[in-house]
């Protein structure tokens, strides 16, 4: 029984694979598991192993049939009864072929995402001076100009380039200037979008935990780190004086996920300050900019990881979005924000393994969900 046949026989979520626009079809009955990793701070990936065959010529089912090759089109999706959702979408970067002394030969192929595009031109250019300088958004745009356009990108202002002296291949100058100024890029739905988290969005459908039947989530757990800075400063120079550290020290500005801030500011303790060591070259509002991003990437105090059983919870998780948790009570539940997803269909089932973050405690209303699940249990 193929992995499409055992999905279907357990009512479970089914995974399409297509490679230039079509499905795999018979390549199906080959397939052992699907795996995709969804990051908001990097690329998506995925990986797909199949069981390779070898027939009485001496051919091989899958690696000899020139399907998976080296930089064609390929896309995951996952069907919910009439429902697709698209999972991801990217090009082939690398196959695999495993021969074990057991005659149980393997071919794996490796996938990224559009972002993969970014990463094939090496460019030396100069793209801005202190005299011509140049604003984020137009340098994103100037950069992703030869495959996404017009509404096709969606760009913050950013900060402003000073001397921007670059060699490399694009999508690390793009990472750069997002790691400075906090922000996040992925493609996705073959749209560009760079700039701040977006923590005010409608979040994505609910994770239920401990909710009886309604529960979608297999296992959930959470670590709050207090060893993380409250506020991050900066010194233009070693003769600047305390007051001005004081002065240029930055805190969490985001909105936050809850009611209750993560910081302990209210301890009763000394400030809990980092210093963070600035690029030479680099202007004020640069500097401004990343020691922002780096204390609001510090307000990050609360992860928490889990599964989710894909079947159950309906939906394709999503990163770089907020989603609500029921059932862990009122100082963890709430909104989280979602930092990673990886995918997984094997013959047991449809697994979404999450990490999500949060830079506050608190807010969580009891769901009639949660009010049924307390009479269960007295009963």
């Amino acid at each position: 029984m193929n992995l499409k046949d055992k999905l279907r026989q357990q009512q479970l979520a089914e995974c399409i694979i297509k490679i230039d626009g079509r499905e795999i079809g018979d390549f199906n009955s080959a397939l052992t598991k699907v795996s995709v990793e969804l990051n908001r701070q990097d690329a998506a990936v995925c990986s797909l192993d199949f069981i390779s065959v070898r027939d009485m010529l001496g051919q091989w089912n899958v690696q000899d049939a020139a399907l998976f090759l080296l930089w064609r089109r390929i896309s995951i999706e996952v069907v919910f009864g009439t429902r697709r959702a698209e999972i991801m979408r990217g090009f082939i970067s690398a196959v695999e072929m495993n021969c074990p002394g057991d005659m149980n030969a393997g071919f794996t192929v490796t996938g990224q995402d559009e972002s993969l595009l970014l990463d094939r031109e090496h460019v030396q250019k100069t793209y801005s001076t202190f005299e011509q300088p140049l604003r984020d958004d137009a340098l994103i745009k100037e950069l992703l100009k030869p495959h996404w356009v017009g509404s096709q990108v969606d760009a913050a202002a950013g900060t402003t380039c000073g001397n921007l002296h670059f060699d490399g291949t694009p999508i690390r100058l793009i990472r750069d200037r997002a790691a400075l100024n906090g922000y996040e890029f992925f493609i996705r739905d073959n749209k560009a979008y760079f700039g701040p988290p977006n923590l005010t969005g409608d979040p994505q459908p609910t994770i239920l935990i401990y909710a009886g039947p309604a529960s979608n989530c297999l296992n959930f757990s959470v670590l709050h780190d207090g060893h993380l800075p409250d506020s991050v400063y900066f010194i233009d120079s070693p003769e600047s004086s305390e007051e001005v550290q004081a002065k240029e020290s930055h805190t969490n500005t985001a909105s936050l996920l809850g009611q209750t801030s993560t910081d302990s500011t209210n301890r009763g303790l000394n400030p809990f300050d980092w210093r963070l060591q600035m690029p030479r070259g680099s202007t004020l509002a640069e500097r401004e900019a990343r020691v922002k991003a780096k204390a609001e990437e510090a307000a990050w105090k609360l992860s928490a990881t889990g599964e989710l059983d894909g079947t159950a919870y309906g939906h394709v998780l999503q990163p770089s979005r907020t989603v609500k948790v029921e059932g862990v009570g009122n100082t963890y539940g709430g909104l989280w924000y979602v930092d990673e997803v990886k995918h997984s269909f094997s013959a047991d089932g449809y697994r979404q393994a999450f990490r999500l973050i949060r830079n506050a405690t608190g807010g969580l209303g009891l769901s009639g969900k949660l009010d049924a699940l307390a009479q269960v249990r007295l009963r």
